[in-house]
C-alpha cells in the first residue's frame, strides 16, 4: 500500500487515504507503550506528521510503515 494522504483525528486516530482508493483508520494508542511513541501523546505532536508515502513519521523520531498501517486499519 502507497499512503496518498493521512489526517491526525481526535482519540488518537489517523484517516488513511491509500493511492489505490482505500480508505480507513489507524488507532495509534496501541503504541503508546513504547517509548518512542510517548511524546505522541502531545496532540500537538502527535498532529505533526508526515507522509512519505509508503511511511508515516514524527519529529520525535517515530515512525509506522505502511505494511504496519494496512495490516492494522479499520
Amino acid at each position: 500500500m502507497r499512503i496518498h494522504e493521512v489526517t491526525p483525528e481526535p482519540n488518537w486516530l489517523l484517516r488513511i487515504l491509500a493511492e489505490d482508493g482505500r480508505s480507513g483508520t489507524f488507532d495509534l494508542k496501541p503504541y503508546f507503550y513504547l517509548p518512542i511513541f510517548e511524546p505522541l501523546r502531545d496532540v500537538a505532536e502527535f498532529a505533526r506528521l508526515r507522509s512519505g508515502g509508503y511511511y508515516i513519521e514524527w519529529a520525535c523520531g517515530a515512525d509506522l510503515s505502511a505494511d504496519t498501517i494496512e495490516a492494522h486499519m479499520a
